[in-house]
């Protein structure tokens, strides 16, 4: 599941990261031009230029009947983001109040529907 920047470049997308005129792109083993940040984590500045297309990665889906943002997966569980935007559903769904008006709980993977990826 992904939420997050994706950079295309040379015909494969990576993780990324904009920073300025640059692009920090990652894979999880070394390569051409790419340094380890750290163990199964390795970094390639780009120019932005040099990138064939930057995006933004987001994972939804519907639980429940309500909508959610995928903010990660676990053991066959989903970390979820209620965007439904009404705290006593929120409350209903037995969702945690992460931040003000931000809720967010685990969900089962076998009980969410409408699953995609969305590229913005």
């Amino acid at each position: 599941m992904r939420d997050g920047y994706v950079a295309r470049y040379q015909g494969r997308e990576y993780e990324a990261s904009p920073d300025g005129d640059n692009v920090r792109i990652y894979q999880p083993q070394a390569g051409d031009g790419f340094s380890e940040v750290r163990p199964g984590r390795y970094v390639r500045v780009l120019n932005a230029s040099e990138v064939d297309d930057l995006m933004y990665v987001r994972t939804t889906c519907t639980w429940q009947g309500e909508p959610f943002i995928v903010l990660g997966e676990a053991d066959g569980w989903l970390r979820v983001e209620y965007t439904g935007g009404k705290a006593p559903t929120a409350r209903a769904l037995g969702l945690e109040e992460f931040d003000f008006g931000v809720y967010q709980g685990w969900a089962p993977l076998s009980a969410v529907t409408d699953l995609r990826e969305n590229r913005i």
